[in-house]
């Protein structure tokens, strides 16, 4: 059906949706009674399980404004549909934000027209009629509210203070308070602020549980074998099915437990809200809504919500969210005055302004306040909206990944199911395709790989991503923090004069700079604070700081309160203490008394913003008028924002020099500021006003060393193929030379620095191409013959050097530029992009969305501080953090190194590798348990209930169990393991083992019936021959004479396919349980290998050696001693050749196809040893990295030639790019 009224939710952003609303039609619901019915409810439980159908085959489809169902759909490729309601409240108001009645307004002298004006020029949603109650249209999906916004005919998703609001409109309109009628009703909208992860009860799990399809057929088998009169065998299906089931409630009951004591804490906290001078109520948090002040005390306190600081600073702690554990400044909101330019009209984002914001979750370790002017912070968003909540509900309805194994686990089943269905039509036979104990067995070996990770200090919130770890062939590395150390050390610095460098120096302790700007920038460009006695803050500050030798001095509470400016803080020289020698002149005393009054205090702040590049303060020296700004960050930032006389010429080049020995490089600047610019105004004043017309003061030169693990780590991932990618916020040079110590880049790899260029004054946008270095050996050859052979891990005859390739490097400025003018080009790119330098924190999350778009399994590894975004949407985000658990990121890791990712790698191949063991192994049961029945069905026979529990409970369970205990292998290796049942290796393995079980239960089921003593019926008894009494000297019965075998059970077709079976089931187990080179051997697996002993032992023992009372309790008759022998040897036989098979047959089939690929030589560009890339094979469908490798070798034009540009085309094929068209020298 065609849709009448498509719309989209959330348009153009990652949480879009298209939605199509529908109404009850009454005829359609009859009918799906009707079916319901005759199906005895099976219809209404399919309906249950595919949402889109149930609505669909009850409802018709309308417009959104008529429509009281809806189905969302997400607009990836995995196409996820969901079904919601559309409810309906009474509010005496359409506008969250604006007043309940528009007589109201009179009253409410906190919300003035113009705030209720600007929330209507929003269209967030109508102004409401006169009507004293109007209904409103409204859903829920993942815990946020879309409303009916009657003016766009569209649902509009809830929003706060957060968007579209003016920053001097929070301080002018928000920050005085919230009116009480006002407060109920934004109540109504907002709801309580808490977020409530309600942890599921036992018996709403377990329905839920049971109503999975898995479940439901087992329950459907356990019926149809108690009908069949096989109760123990029955008993034994809901047995382990209750097994599953309770692991599986256990796994996910402990995660609802972990997440909801994450969050619990700040559920309900007291806090003080403001309503006016001298008017303030202490309430519970859970009370809050957007638009309340609250007041913030100066022992600190746990943030219950999203708030902007309005006045005061805070320091806090925000290592629940981000996992840095360096404490944070936050600074008053910028006052914006009016007819202060075109920054006066910047609205307010808590991302732009998180330097203002105080995040939900994050502890407030101390407050500055002063008298008449307490802390306030304007409540922004609360509940489920805030950041946090936003996190939690990242991990409550994660995104779904592309895993193909899960996936082709449930293809494969049903593919059994249906060829039984065509083969025979008895429904006892179907059940027997699909184990009980699979869900549990596929678990097992993730538990199992979550327990050594703790061991290793590796914590997870995402188990199920452990599986996704083993496929990772790309990880993305902050820098600093997590390749290097999180402390620096001063190289150096260049101080200027005149417009000129000086000579390097290395020290600041000379008492001639005390009392220089460059030392003055040094000791108050910063936002350090003194906590306990300890001086805190980051750790470049910190150094910096220490550096100068100079002491911080803060204001107490008490001092605070007893002036009504602001009381700044204080930096001075160390104080030297008064000299006894009487032979001290004046004129040093007089010195002494001057130094000892050296004193600047910092009366403003703005902090360091990552999208600015810079921080800066406003400062003012005791005992002079004119207020000193001062400033440091980014080289080139800094540069640009001084005035050209004051910045030396060669500054480009003196800072090359400087970041290609990769140090890392600071700038700073200082400036007199008017004297129009008072004490009281710089509060006020927006920072782009003091941060301009600056003079250019030097740079300070810092060197960070990397961490002694990340060298060998590196090295470690390039054995195994897996490529490496920097993202830095840092300098492109400083970068690339972390890049080469590092070992990401070798030493004679080409660098190709990209710099592209917004279009501008009618010029299309440009990509500019230019080389780091050119070193003789790519002078004396052409670009073109950049190639390496990709060899999968072997290297052998290759005709250029290992190293012998190039690296594209650039920022996130260019990547911006990329990424919207050249779209097509951008792929390329990344398959050899190696350094991305200055990109902002959002710039890093979209770079591992395009990564992931090429089909990489993308981890990323970062301290955690400005990579929140990236560590979620990775397919494995690891933050380094001395926190067990951190929403933050899905794996956590306490060692402060990225040791971290090769361990998890490794479990990860190792839980990956155990999970395709347990469902091979699984699958082959069911088939040999089929085959075994199926030749028992005819001659009217089957296998009895005691055999069929003991090769479910007593086979089955102790090996499924046991044999996901393999440990990961102590190397990486190039090879990754399968991703998907439909590969070569998984189906060879499974065909060839499938005709082999067959080929053995057919003979040994033909055999039987060509043995001399063999009786049609009732089976004679052969065991009292001479040779069976020379064994036993006792008469074995054969069977129950006392009972009548109705079932026909007791047969030598049923005894032999029963050994022979039973022995087969261990024999796959055992080749299945492969060790090397993903996991440790198997004879390490110590309970495995004792399992199957000891039951190979029991069978051979029960077979050999006939007991009358197991004979009896199995079903079995006895049979004669050779028989019994040539079962034996039957069984040593399969054994061998499932081995041989397993471990020669396919492997041989395997490593034969990648040879014959090797063999033709053939030369591919370099991708920077992509992983899994053959020349000679086809690149499999969803592997898009692998095709544009191979689209390389027909491009004679890449890589680009040095000092060429390309422009994007603006023509008919916007889309597409001219590669190097333009070959102009540059």
């Amino acid at each position: 059906m065609e849709r009448t009224d498509k719309r989209y939710l959330n348009a153009e952003s990652e949480d879009e949706m298209e939605v199509c609303g529908y109404q009850p039609c009454w005829w359609k619901v009859c009918l799906v009674c009707v079916g319901t019915l005759c199906s005895g409810g099976l219809l209404l439980l399919f309906l249950y399980w595919m949402p889109e159908w149930s609505v669909k085959c009850t409802c018709r489809e309308v417009s959104l404004k008529q429509a009281s169902v809806l189905l969302l759909w997400t607009t990836d490729e995995f196409r996820t549909c969901f079904r919601v309601r559309v409810q309906h409240m009474e509010a005496p108001g359409y506008d969250p934000l604006g007043a309940p009645h528009p007589d109201d307004q009179k009253e409410l002298a906190s919300t003035p027209m113009d705030t209720q004006q600007m929330e209507c020029e929003k269209d967030l949603l109508p102004k409401a009629p006169g009507a004293e109650a109007v209904q409103l249209r409204y859903f829920d999906h993942h815990k946020v509210k879309y409303l009916w916004c009657q003016r766009q005919q569209e649902f509009l998703r809830l929003v706060a203070l957060e968007e579209g609001i003016p920053c001097s409109v929070i301080h002018s309109h928000h920050s005085a308070g919230l009116a009480p009628l006002h407060k109920e009703y934004r109540k109504l909208f907002y709801g309580e602020n808490q977020i409530d992860v309600k942890v599921p009860s036992i018996p709403y799990l377990l329905v839920k549980e049971v109503l999975n399809p898995f479940h439901f057929f087992q329950v459907f088998s356990v019926i149809l074998w108690t009908l069949d009169e096989y109760h123990l065998y029955a008993s034994a299906i809901a047995f382990m099915s209750l097994l599953s089931i309770c692991i599986s409630l256990y796994t996910v009951k402990k995660q609802y437990t972990l997440l909801h004591d994450m969050v619990a804490a700040h559920n309900v906290v007291r806090v003080r809200v403001y309503y006016g001078t001298n008017v303030t109520e202490e309430v519970f948090s859970t009370n809050l809504v957007p638009g309340d002040v609250i007041l913030l005390p100066a022992n600190g306190m746990l943030m219950p919500c999203d708030a902007v600081l309005v006045s005061g600073t805070c320091i806090v702690n925000e290592s629940l969210l981000t996992g840095e554990s360096v404490p944070v400044l936050k600074t008053n909101l910028p006052h914006t005055t009016k007819g202060g330019g075109a920054s006066q009209d910047e609205v307010y984002c808590p991302e732009n302004h998180k330097r203002h914001t105080l995040f939900c979750g994050t502890t407030i370790i101390q407050t500055r306040f002063y008298s008449g002017e307490p802390v306030k912070a304007v409540v922004v968003r609360t509940g489920f909206y805030t950041s946090k909540g936003r996190l939690v509900c990242s991990i409550l309805y994660p995104k779904m990944a592309d895993f193909k194994l899960y996936r082709d686990a449930y293809r494969f089943l049903l593919s059994l199911e249906q060829a039984v269905r065509i083969i025979i039509k008895a429904l006892d036979i179907v059940t027997i395709t699909v184990p009980p104990a699979l869900p549990a067995a596929m678990t097992a070996g993730i538990i199992y790989a979550q327990h050594r990770l703790k061991k290793k200090g590796v914590y997870s919130i995402s188990p199920q991503r452990i599986n996704m770890c083993g496929q990772l062939n790309l990880v993305c590395f902050d820098k600093t923090g997590t390749l290097t150390e999180d402390g620096l050390d001063i190289w150096g610095f260049l101080r200027t004069q005149e417009g000129r460098f000086l000579s390097l120096e290395r020290s600041v302790a000379t008492q001639t700079l005390t009392r220089s700007s460059f030392i003055a920038a040094m000791a108050t460009c910063h936002s350090l604070t003194n906590i306990d006695g300890k001086l805190s803050g980051d750790p470049l500050d910190c150094k910096m700081f220490e550096m100068t030798g100079w002491v911080l001095e803060e204001p107490t509470s008490e001092e605070t309160a007893l002036h009504e400016q602001i009381m700044p803080t204080v930096v001075h020289p160390p104080r030297p203490t008064t000299s006894a020698n009487p032979s001290c002149g004046d004129a040093d005393m007089e010195l002494q008394e001057v130094m000892n009054c050296y004193e600047i205090g910092i009366i403003s702040q703005f902090p360091f913003s990552s999208a600015l590049q810079r921080m800066s303060v406003v400062t003012r020296t005791l005992g002079q008028r004119q207020l000193i700004a001062y400033m440091k960050g980014a080289p080139e930032t800094v540069a640009s924002l001084c005035k050209k006389e004051t910045v030396p010429v060669d500054f480009s080049h003196v800072l090359e020099k400087f970041t290609r020995q990769g140090l890392r490089v600071i700038a700073l600047a200082h400036r007199k500021l008017e004297a129009k610019l008072t004490w009281h105004k710089v509060q006020t004043v927006d920072r782009s006003v003091i941060e301009a017309n600056m003079e250019f003061l030097g740079l300070i030169m810092m060197q960070n060393r990397l961490k002694p693990r990340s060298i060998p780590i590196i090295s470690e991932l390039q054995r195994a193929h897996i490529r490496m990618v920097m993202v830095t916020g840092d300098n492109m040079l400083t970068a690339l030379s972390v890049a080469r110590e590092s070992g990401m880049i070798p030493p004679h790899g080409k660098v190709i620095i990209t710099e592209a260029t917004p279009p501008k004054d009618g010029q299309v946008a440009t990509i500019n191409w230019q080389y780091a270095e050119e070193p003789e050996w790519w002078r004396a050859h052409n670009t073109k013959d950049i190639r390496i052979t990709v060899e999968d891990g072997i290297s052998k005859d290759r005709p250029l050097p290992p190293d012998a390739c190039y690296h594209f490097a650039m920022s996130g400025k260019s990547f911006d530029i990329i990424a919207e003018h050249f779209p097509d080009l951008l792929p390329k790119l990344l398959l050899c992009g190696t350094v991305y330098a200055r990109m902002a924190p959002d710039q890093k999350t979209q770079l591992v969305d395009e990564l992931q778009k090429v089909d990489y399994y993308v981890g990323m590894c970062g301290d955690g501080a400005n990579d929140c975004g990236a560590l979620r949407r990775a397919h494995a985000g690891i933050s380094l953090s001395e926190l067990e658990a951190s929403v933050a990121s899905p794996f956590t890791s306490k060692t402060p190194d990225i040791s971290c990712v090769p361990d998890l790698i490794r479990e990860g191949r190792a839980a990956l590798v155990t999970s395709f063991c347990v469902f091979k192994f699984m699958a082959m049961y069911s088939l040999i348990q089929y085959l075994s029945v199926l030749l028992l069905y005819s001659i009217l026979s089957n296998l009895g209930d005691i055999q069929f529990l003991f090769i479910d409970l007593a086979i089955i369970m102790s090996v499924t169990f046991t044999m996901s205990l393999n440990s990961s292998w102590k190397e990486l290796v190039p090879q990754r393991p399968p991703s998907n049942l439909i590969s070569v290796p998984i189906l060879l393995s499974m065909l060839l083992q499938t005709l082999l079980m067959l080929a053995f239960q057919v003979m040994a089921f033909l055999l039987v019936k060509e043995q001399p003593w063999y009786g049609e019926g009732t089976p004679s008894n052969a065991c009292d021959r001479d040779w069976a009494r020379e064994l036993t000297n006792t008469t074995v019965p054969t069977q129950n004479e006392t009972e009548e075998d109705h079932l026909h059970i007791s047969n030598y077709e049923n005894t032999t396919l029963f050994f022979v079976s039973c022995c087969q089931y261990l024999a796959v187990a055992f080749v299945f349980s492969r060790g090397k080179p993903f996991r440790q051997p198997v004879y390490r697996n110590y309970l495995f290998m004792g399992c199957i002993l000891i039951l190979y032992s029991f069978i051979i023992l029960i077979m050999m050696f006939p007991i009358d009372d197991i004979a009896h309790f199995f079903e079995l008759v006895c049979v004669p001693l050779d028989w019994r022998v040539k079962m034996l040897l039957l069984i040593l036989a399969n054994l061998a050749l499932s081995f041989l098979v397993e471990n020669l047959v396919c492997d041989y089939c395997v490593k034969s196809r990648l040879c014959a690929g090797r063999s033709s030589k053939c030369l591919v560009p370099n991708i920077n040893n992509q992983p899994d890339l053959d020349p000679a094979l086809p690149p499999s469908r969803g592997d898009r990295y692998k095709r544009l490798a191979r689209e390389l070798l027909l491009d004679p034009d890449w890589p680009p030639k040095p000092r060429t540009s390309t422009k994007a085309n603006v023509g008919p094929f916007s889309g597409r790019q001219e590669a190097a068209d333009s070959a102009t020298q540059l």
